[in-house]
Formats: structure tokens, C-alpha cells, sequence
């Protein structure tokens, strides 16, 4: 699956940012997005880019909910194919299952589960670590959910209880203004949940004659997408999907369905080896542990697969360049 961002995230991002008096210049700094047209239909973001932009946004705007205002302006138009597809559903039920298919159409990085009682439709985010900072991501897939289910159903008082797995922020006024009163930290995993019973609920926009045609271009386009990942990318994905557990190079090359000998071909062929992919996303999930977290420095190294805290400051800097107490520190004097 090749990761990456619909363009119409990244305008409305922009946007954002240049109402609050940032130029263009400043924001787009350090990627490749200047070279990208991106109000062509169908245009997409790699995660580096679209990563570099969220930094710089964060930094220059100094915004703290920053996801969640994404989030309010990520409604049906915004998802593209996907949104067109969701107002030709006749219920709830059909824009559940249509998600739940096609969801990597617009985050291709993400795992969801979906589980369905009696009681509950829930769905939950496992493993909410990504690229982004964790707040920010949580914050703007929170915020887009509520705000298209809004304008799918015509009701702003959906009853959607919503789930973090980190504490409350300084600004949870503003989490509550955006996403209602059923909002909850330190939990165990992110979820978002409504009762069962409101998945017959009907679409004022229904049109079921269209839903074919738009669910084929959503096939079509995920499809698209990961025939189009190399193996070094699908490797970055699975990586970051499974945060701790750090597989061996043969046991990543049968996850992906190819011997080891092949893979470690395939990997060749496009100039990188397997060593440096881990030590990159294993550096990455330390960087934001260090940035975001409380955990003392030897219990990031236990997470990160490192019995003796040492050899993981050693690891860090030949990572990086930097040791971790330096960017503890910097991080701390930013906030």
C-alpha cells in the first residue's frame, strides 16, 4: 500500500495556516510540495511531505488543536471519491461497510477494526502511532468523523462517544466545543462508538443508483495504490504498524508473501536494505516516544527492543546524530 495524502487535506491544512498568518513559503519550507499541482483531481501527498507541512504548520502557528480544526473542515467534498460514495448509501449500516473496505483510500498508513454487538458499532484505532504526532492525528480523524457524519445525517448532536489513549490536554475545552461532552482520555485505545440500533438510520441524500459506480472508483483507486507501494515502502508500513515487535528480516519477507531471498532482491533493486529501514522507523518511534511521552529513557528502550538503556543512547545517536536526553530536552523547552 503506498502511503500517502489526498492533496484536498493538504490545501485545506494550508488554508488553516495562512488565515493565521503564515506565508506559503514558510509552510511548504523543506518539502517537495511547490513541485506538486495539487488541485489536480486525484492528487496525493507522500507522508514525508505531508509530515514536513504538519511540523511546520504546528511550529508557526503555534496552534495546540491544530488536528481538530482539520478535522471540522474535512467534510464529505473533502474525502473525494469516498464522500461522493457515502451520500449514495441508503443507512448508516452501507457508509459503515463502505468505510470499513475503503478507509486506506484516505489513510493508507492506518489499521482500523470495526466490531459490531447488539449494543455497540464501535471502531477502534490499535495502534494510533503514525508518522504524525499521535494528538494530532487522533485529534483531526476524531474531528472528521463527526463532521461527516453531520453532514451525511443532518444531525450535529450524533451520539459518538469517543475514546483517547493519552491524557486529557491543557486544551480540552476545546475538544469538547469540537467533538461533544462523550469525550475520554487515558483509555486504553482510541476508539469511536455509537449504539447499534442508529445503523438503520436513512440518508437524506441517498442514491442508490450511483453507489455502484462510485464504490468501483474506490476499489479502483485502492487497487491503484498498492500496486504502486515499492517493497521498501510496504516494509516502512508494516514496521510502524507493529511498534515493539520489530520482526526479523525473513519473517517481514513472508508477512509481505515473498521468500527471503527474493525479498532481500527486491529491497536491493531499489537501494535499500532492511537494517536501515528498521533503524529508521525504530529512531522514529523513539523520537516521538521522547518528544511526547513521560517514560523515563530506559523504559523507551525496553519498548524499542533494548534490555540495557545504554546500548539504546548508542543506537539513538548513531540513528540521528543526537543523543535522546538532548531531544527530551529540546522538546521540553518548546512546550
Amino acid at each position: 500500500m503506498s502511503s500517502s495524502t489526498p492533496a484536498p487535506y493538504v490545501l485545506i491544512l494550508i488554508d488553516l495556516a495562512m488565515e493565521a498568518g503564515v506565508s506559503r513559503a514558510a509552510l511548504l519550507r523543506g518539502s517537495s510540495l511547490e513541485a506538486i499541482d495539487l488541485s489536480a483531481i486525484g492528487a496525493r501527498v507522500s507522508d514525508d511531505d505531508f509530515r514536513i507541512l504538519v511540523e511546520n504548520t504546528l511550529q508557526l502557528t503555534g496552534n495546540t488543536t491544530l488536528g481538530l480544526r482539520l478535522g471540522q473542515r474535512l467534510n464529505l467534498s473533502a474525502h473525494a471519491v469516498l464522500g461522493q460514495a457515502f451520500m449514495t448509501c441508503r443507512n448508516l449500516e452501507e457508509v459503515i461497510q463502505l468505510f470499513e473496505r475503503y478507509y486506506q483510500v484516505l489513510a493508507p498508513e492506518l489499521t482500523l477494526e470495526f466490531d459490531r454487538t447488539p449494543e455497540r458499532m464501535t471502531i477502534r484505532a490499535p495502534n494510533a502511532e503514525t508518522y504524525l504526532p499521535i494528538a494530532f492525528g487522533l485529534e483531526c480523524i476524531t474531528a472528521a468523523i463527526r463532521n461527516t457524519l453531520s453532514g451525511l445525517l443532518g444531525d450535529n448532536q450524533f451520539p459518538l462517544r469517543l475514546e483517547f489513549p493519552y491524557p486529557a490536554p491543557n486544551c480540552v475545552a476545546v475538544y469538547h466545543e469540537v467533538l461533544g461532552d462523550d469525550v475520554h482520555f487515558d483509555c486504553e485505545i482510541a476508539s469511536w462508538s455509537f449504539p447499534s440500533e442508529l445503523l438503520a438510520t436513512a440518508l437524506p441524500s441517498s442514491n442508490p443508483a450511483l453507489r455502484q459506480l462510485y464504490e468501483a472508483e474506490c476499489a479502483r483507486l485502492l487497487a491503484d495504490l498498492s500496486d504502486s507501494a515499492t517493497i521498501g515502502e510496504q516494509t516502512r508500513n508494516l514496521l510502524r504498524k507493529l511498534e515493539g515487535q520489530y520482526p526479523k528480516m525473513p519473517q517481514v519477507a513472508t508477512m509481505l508473501n515473498m521468500s527471503p531471498r527474493t525479498y532481500r532482491r527486491r529491497l536491493t533493486e531499489e537501494g535499500v536494505g532492511f537494517q536501515d529501514l528498521l533503524d529508521n522507523i525504530r529512531a522514529e518511534h523513539a523520537t516521538r516516544h521522547l518528544k511526547e511521552d513521560r517514560l523515563p529513557i530506559s523504559s523507551i528502550a525496553y519498548h524499542l527492543g533494548f534490555n540495557d538503556p545504554s546500548n539504546f543512547r548508542r543506537a539513538y545517536r548513531r540513528w540521528t546524530g543526537t543523543t535522546p536526553s538532548a531531544v527530551r530536552k529540546n522538546a521540553s523547552a518548546s512546550n
